[in-house]
């Protein structure tokens, strides 16, 4: 869900953003610690009061029921350090006088840590947030606002004229999922043979993408079976019957690995349906596959490997539903569920050249689904094309009853949408092509600049991610499984640092995140934006608010260092249609109209072919299975 930018891993295709700037400032941080440490310049030692303090207060805490067990002294090598002082100096407390530190400790010990230790016995012995979710909860919506339909109504879709089935099974892969839907309405196709074709394409291209953790072969054929015998007793459960999909590995399913792309908990079986899936199943879809995310849900890099970009095999996906972006790009899907905290469904969906929506904050529910931050995290389809991304939210949608962020957001029919009584804003670094485009279908296109005050989104953000992450993870890392972390660059450094910010400091956070949210809204003078998907700047704040994006490709560029003029592979170009919240029925009546005179969503990557004398040193040749 979190993204880890790309000069971090080596990748050039993106510029460094501010975040990266963080970590940069790490190592000088850390030396200006042990510099103080060591420096007696800087404190003296601890005072002998402090020195012979024993926390032998018989006081009501240690009589009662969280009565200290285990003190949280300093080591026996800290106590000659000032480690009290530069403590409070890296929490920006130097303002404190140094008996009012030591009556600070004292009183943490006596106080403090038996409710920290009494609180992680109660709610941090399971890791990944699975249960006992926060009550302090993050809505996303602006205003109250009625629901024109009913909450659990679903959409009444076009249907395509004339769809015949291809002779190619890889023509038959690429398929929207309306095209997919009238083969199997037509008897044009079963179920059945539609599941053989994908998991062949997972057999084959996932271990050279690796983007596949879990083949659920048994499962697929299963629900595959299920779901012809409804059609052939003529009972039609709506445009995702019999229709193969994958799930990013932080979603559960029984019986099958979980593994959160972590190689602590690669073996992990939950026996947990998550609510998302639930909703596919009752809509007839067939799972064929959980799909790579990166460990705990970071970047592109898990226990099994690193995903590859098929537009571009030599680099990597980025993002952490790296599994969803790839697959759905190379036709091993024809849709899939991904996640984002901050870029993991906008960053890999450009990256693949694939359509993708990050939803409105809480559209979509989460339970049975690894927890990075409660008030940030959320489920997303990746597809062939937007209208593919409406049907899959209209299905995954609505109030989950074990999710107290979700709601049930308003969702009018995008098909209905009158985009000529819409204006539209655009950035200056939208793809204009989009613009035009919209402006000749009657959009009212304008220029449009998102302002606010608050310049430390990406901090904030930061903050928010990482405090929450960590309280989903504490276990994790008190147990130093952080030391089998598969990029100690990533989450380990991050989670460490997480340490050293105090509750105030988190909830000072929170409201100037409120100050954020106020000014984006009144600043949102349009009905929708262009602009785009992978500013962090942007991808921060609208991940704050909690605003939708449809990341939408806009065509193809050269790759850089090109191994010959006639390689096939390609550098993917999007750009991201955002809208207020509850409003995700606007970008997507957007983006549908672009793609329906556009062509670039529905190329293919050069997965088999990848051009004359282009060869990638090492990789691993693709298998063949029959």
């Amino acid at each position: 869900m979190a993204y880890a930018v790309a000069s971090e891993k080596g990748d050039a295709c993106y510029s460094v953003p501010a975040r990266s700037v963080w970590r940069l400032l790490l190592l000088p941080m850390f030396v200006l610690v042990f510099t103080l440490l060591l420096n007696s310049n800087c404190v003296s030692s601890y005072s002998s009061a402090y020195l012979d303090f024993t926390y032998s207060n018989s006081t009501v805490m240690e009589r009662g029921k969280l009565g200290l067990k285990n003190p949280g002294v300093c080591s026996e090598e800290a106590k000659h350090l000032p480690v009290c002082e530069c403590g409070f100096k890296m929490l920006d407390s130097c303002f404190l006088s140094k008996k009012k530190m030591l009556e600070i400790e004292k009183g943490a010990n006596d106080f403090n840590i038996p409710i920290i230790r009494s609180n992680q016995e109660l709610v941090a012995t399971t890791d990944g947030g699975l249960y006992n979710p926060s009550c302090l909860v993050f809505n996303s919506a602006w205003k109250v606002q009625p629901l024109e339909n009913e909450p659990n109504k679903k959409l009444n879709y076009p249907s395509p004229a004339g769809v015949q089935r291809p002779q190619s099974d890889e023509d038959i892969a690429f398929m929207s999922i309306l095209e997919l839907g009238q083969l199997l309405k037509a008897n044009l196709i079963t179920s059945v043979d539609l599941t053989g074709i994908f998991l062949k394409r997972l057999k084959r291209y996932g271990p050279v993408l690796e983007s596949v953790v879990t083949i659920t072969e048994e499962l697929a054929y299963k629900q595959a079976k299920e779901a012809d015998q409804l059609l052939a007793e003529g009972r039609f459960l709506g445009p995702l019957h019999g229709i193969p999909y994958g799930l990013k590995d932080i979603i559960a399913v029984p019986n099958y690995t979980t593994t959160w792309g972590s190689t602590s908990f690669k073996d992990q079986v939950l026996d947990i349906e998550a609510w998302v899936y639930k909703r596919l199943k009752s809509a007839g879809a067939v799972l064929v596959a959980k799909l790579v995310t990166g460990s705990l849900a970071y970047d592109d890099i898990w226990f099994g490997g690193r995903t590859r970009n098929p537009w571009n095999i030599e680099e990597y996906s980025t993002g952490s539903s790296a599994g969803p972006a790839s697959c759905t790009s190379a036709g091993l899907v024809p849709f899939a569920i991904g996640s984002e905290t901050c870029g993991s469904i906008t960053y890999p969906a450009s990256r693949c050249g694939v359509t993708a929506l990050r939803p409105t904050f809480g559209a979509v529910g989460r339970t049975g689904v690894m927890s990075i931050a409660e008030s940030l995290d959320k489920l997303g389809p990746f597809c062939r094309n937007s209208v593919d991304c409406v049907i899959v939210l209209d299905a995954i949608r609505g109030k989950d009853p074990d999710d107290v962020s979700s709601r049930d957001i308003p969702f009018n029919v995008p098909f209905s949408v009158d985009i000529t009584k819409l204006t539209v804003g655009y950035l200056e670094d939208a793809e204009m092509e989009v613009v035009h485009v919209l402006q000749s279908k009657g959009v009212n296109m304008v220029p449009f600049n998102l302002s606010y005050t608050v310049d430390s989104a990406q901090g904030i953000l930061n903050f928010t991610m990482d405090v929450e992450m960590l309280a989903h993870f504490d276990k994790w890392q008190r147990s130093n499984l952080d030391d089998e972390y598969e990029a100690q660059d990533q989450w380990p450094i991050e989670l460490r640092r997480a340490r050293a910010i105090s509750a105030i400091d988190y909830v000072q956070a929170q409201r100037a995140r409120g100050i954020l949210i106020q000014q984006v809204r009144e600043s949102f003078k349009v009905d929708a934006f262009i602009g785009n998907a992978t500013d962090w700047e942007k991808v921060c704040v609208g991940n704050l608010v909690g605003i939708p994006v449809v990341v939408v490709p806009t065509g193809f560029k050269k790759i850089s260092d090109a191994p010959s003029n006639d390689t096939r592979r390609r550098t993917t170009i999007t750009t991201g249609i955002y809208a207020p919240p509850d409003h995700d029925h606007v970008a997507l009546a957007l983006a549908m109209a672009y793609q329906s005179v556009t062509n670039h969503h529905k190329q293919r990557p050069p997965i088999d072919d990848l051009g004359p004398n282009d060869t990638i040193p090492g990789l691993t040749k693709i298998p063949v299975v029959v």
